[in-house]
C-alpha cells in the first residue's frame, strides 16, 4: 500500500501496514488530521473517496470518537470482491439507530447483538453497491483489554465464524494493524512480552488437550467426523500459539494456518476413514506437526 509522509510534499513510500508502530501510548493520528509532522499516513491507491466517505458518515454519529478500516483492505491483500471492514469507536453509549438512519440497506444489530463480548455488535450493509461490515467498539472496553494484554491476561470467547473462538486481545490487534481514518486511538506499542508468553502457553495447552481427548474419546472409537473436527480445532489453536510466541498480531482466522505454517494440517485430514487405527495415526500426525511449529 502507498503512503504519504505528512509534510513531505509528494514523497511516497511503500510499507506493510501493521509494521509501522507508534511509541507506547502514542495516539495514532488520522489521515484527515495529520497533526504530527513526519507521521506515516495511509493513502488508498484505489477507491480513495469511498473509505473517506464511509468514515465521515460514521464519524458523524453521536458518541463516535474514531473510525478505522480493517481486514484485507487495510493490509493490502484484498481481492476485487472483498468486503470493506470498518470499526467505529465510541465512549459511553452508542445508539445503532443512528447508523440505521443513514439509510444504507442491510442489517443493523443492537449493541451486544453478536454475543455481548469484545465483538459487541455491528452491521452488515451495502454502501454504493459495495459490501460493508461495521463493527462497534466500546473504547472503554478496548482500553481495558489493552491493559490486560500488557499484563499478559486474556480469555477466549466463542464467536461465529471463528473455529477456535476469539482471544480478547483481538481488539488490541485491531489497534495495531487497522488504519485510522478519523480521530485518534491508543497504540499497543508493539506486541507485549507478557502476552507472548501467556498466549503461547494457553493456546498450546488447549491444542494438546484437544488432541489428547480426541485420541481417547473419538479416534479409538472410529468417530471420523469428531476426530476430524478436533484436529482442525487443534490446528487453529496451535496456530494461535505460534503467532503469539512470535509476537504477530492476527484479527481473523482466514489466514491463520498459513501464517503460522500449519497448512500441512490439510494433508493430515485428507483421505481419512473411520478405521480407528487410521484416526489415531492422524491425531498423532497432527500432534507432531503442531509441536514442531508451535511447541
Amino acid at each position: 500500500m502507498i503512503f504519504h509522509v505528512a509534510g513531505s510534499g509528494e514523497k511516497t513510500l511503500r510499507v506493510c501496514i501493521g509494521r509501522v508502530q507508534a511509541p507506547l501510548d502514542t495516539p495514532v493520528t488520522s489521515a484527515s488530521n495529520p497533526a504530527q509532522p513526519g507521521l506515516i499516513l495511509p493513502v488508498m491507491p484505489e477507491h480513495t473517496d469511498f473509505p473517506r466517505y464511509v468514515a465521515e458518515r460514521l464519524a458523524s454519529l453521536p458518541g463516535v470518537t474514531a473510525v478505522t478500516l480493517g481486514g484485507s483492505r487495510a493490509e493490502g491483500t484484498q481481492r476485487p470482491d472483498s468486503d470493506w471492514d470498518f470499526s467505529l469507536y465510541y465512549r459511553g453509549r452508542f445508539d445503532p439507530g443512528g447508523l440505521r438512519a443513514l439509510g444504507w440497506p442491510g442489517e443493523v444489530f443492537p449493541v451486544g447483538g453478536w454475543g455481548g463480548g469484545v465483538f459487541n455488535g455491528g452491521a452488515w450493509l451495502r454502501v454504493d453497491g459495495r459490501p460493508v461490515d461495521v463493527h462497534y467498539r466500546d473504547l472503554d472496553d478496548v482500553e481495558h483489554h489493552l491493559a490486560e494484554a500488557r499484563a499478559g491476561r486474556f480469555h477466549v470467547e466463542r464467536l461465529l465464524f471463528h473455529l477456535a473462538g476469539v482471544p480478547t486481545y483481538i481488539v488490541v490487534a485491531e489497534l495495531a494493524v487497522n488504519v485510522v481514518l478519523h480521530g485518534s486511538l491508543p497504540s499497543p506499542g508493539g506486541y507485549p512480552d507478557k502476552l507472548r508468553e501467556a498466549a503461547h502457553r494457553r493456546w498450546l495447552a488447549d491444542a494438546r488437550h484437544t488432541l489428547g481427548y480426541a485420541r481417547d474419546a473419538h479416534a479409538r472409537r472410529g468417530h471420523l467426523a469428531d476426530t476430524a473436527g478436533a484436529i482442525a480445532l487443534a490446528a487453529a489453536q496451535g496456530a494461535h500459539a505460534a503467532l503469539g510466541a512470535r509476537g504477530e498480531w492476527i484479527t481473523n482466522e482466514k489466514t491463520l494456518l498459513d501464517r503460522a505454517g500449519l497448512r500441512q494440517a490439510d494433508e493430515v485430514l485428507a483421505g481419512l476413514t473411520a478405521e480407528p487405527r487410521s484416526l489415531v495415526a492422524a491425531v498423532d500426525a497432527a500432534s507432531a506437526l503442531i509441536e514442531a511449529i508451535s511447541g
